[in-house]
């Protein structure tokens, strides 16, 4: 748990944040305030975690940008200086390429970077609205109320990623079952060790498959490159495992916690309700990633070489901590960034990264989002919350926020 480093004049130990910090009880969809008064004191602040070492927290948005960008700022976590994770024996571990640097980052992610091209993700929209339409028929045929998530929010991502890496969707139970306690903050250390090796086996057998019988899938090309002699079969397992958790957690609870936050500002619910304009939907995708920032514990990194930045000197060995929620929220750059505006240009925001390392699946959850936000409510105009807002349980207990339930009705 992170607090301010020690100096000349400490805080008291009640004034001192904790990091991860809670969502805001007031709003959810805020960052935390004692984030925003970090923000305002500077764009760089010393914090200790929990276990004494003491990184910077980086709250603004171009410094944020300046660092992400840089080559002295390494991703990987075998660096000196690199910040440790949120509690004690949560684990390192390197979830494949997007925890190495270049070279090998880059030989890694080009592997898998052909299917997530934005021709290529087009290409699936229409299948992505054919899934989108028959489960808001299923919606519209059962019974009321209903978990948006479990009935809707997860499976059009599960569905999506299923068919583009190959792996068959009657499984779903088991991988988002593991995948789950995966990203669970309060599992233990050995249930994420369980899970983490359950999901790989089971993935590096469906590679073997693949090995012996190759089809027209991702998990195809991954055991390819196995026979090219690029990569072992451990490293194709971690990058199967890799695109799978990233390919639905992230999707399913942006799907969610979207539907969410546009049901209590009824204005911006409505400009997608009452629009079929694929350019304002679009927009409205980039608003709600911006406000709406689901990794919520930092992009972490270790500066390899002293860095002069905002007038401070980071230096060689020390870690840095970027929490893209707040950065999103900078008012310098998003004027009024605590409101949710669909008419705002926010194409610049920072959800997905920025540099060598940026999300390499943007393209998809792009058109997954706008496919899901600019047809769900147009054909279900009258979705509603079903429960009261106050009810709704957030999921502070994880890596990936958003809500473990959404009952709603129409």
């Amino acid at each position: 748990m992170a607090q301010p480093a020690a100096g000349p004049a400490p805080e008291a130990p009640d004034a001192v944040p904790e990091f991860p910090m809670p969502r805001a009880a007031r709003c959810p969809f805020d960052p935390p305030p004692a984030l925003k008064e970090l923000q305002e004191q500077g764009p760089l602040t010393k914090v200790r975690l929990w276990d004494g070492t003491e990184p910077w927290l980086v709250t603004r948005y171009a410094e944020q940008r300046a660092l992400l960008g840089d080559p002295r700022v390494s991703a990987d976590t075998d660096r000196p200086g690199y910040p440790s994770k949120a509690s004690p024996g949560a684990g390192e571990g390197k979830l494949s390429f997007i925890m190495m640097d270049d070279p090998e980052h880059a030989r890694l992610r080009r592997m898998v970077t052909a299917p997530f091209a934005i021709k290529r993700v087009e290409a699936l929209r229409p299948a992505v609205q054919r899934i989108t339409d028959d489960l808001i028929d299923g919606l519209l045929a059962g019974p009321r109320p209903v978990d948006l998530v479990e009935a809707f929010a997860l499976p059009i991502p599960s569905l999506v990623i299923c068919e583009l890496l190959g792996v068959p969707y009657a499984d779903h139970d088991f991988f988002q079952h593991n995948t789950k306690t995966m990203v669970h903050r309060d599992a233990t250390p050995e249930q994420r060790g369980t899970a983490s090796r359950e999901v790989a086996a089971y993935l590096g057998g469906l590679i073997g498959e693949r090995l012996a019988e190759p089809q027209d899938d991702l998990l195809s090309g991954i055991a390819g490159r196995i026979t090219a002699g690029e990569i072992d079969h451990q490293q194709a397992t971690e990058m199967a495992l890799l695109l799978l958790i990233a390919g639905h957690e992230t999707t399913a609870n942006m799907i969610a916690l979207g539907t969410l936050a546009l049901l209590r500002n009824p204005d911006q619910f409505a400009l997608l309700r009452d629009t079929d304009d694929p350019k304002v939907v679009a927009s409205a995708v980039e608003e709600l990633l911006r406000y709406l920032h689901i990794t919520h514990l930092g992009r972490r990194r270790a500066v390899t070489e002293d860095i002069e930045i905002a007038g401070q000197v980071v230096k060689a060995g020390e870690g840095v901590i970027m929490v893209n929620e707040i950065a999103n929220r900078d008012p310098g750059v998003f004027p009024d960034p605590d409101r949710l505006d669909l008419t705002r240009d926010a194409r610049r925001h920072v959800a997905f990264g920025f540099g060598v390392h940026q999300c390499l699946g943007q393209p998809l959850a792009r058109m997954e989002l706008q496919v899901v936000y600019g047809t769900l409510y147009r054909r279900i105009p009258t979705l509603e919350l079903a429960c009261a807002f106050e009810d709704v349980r957030f999921k502070n207990d994880a890596f990936i926020y958003g809500v473990h339930e959404l009952p709603v009705t129409w």
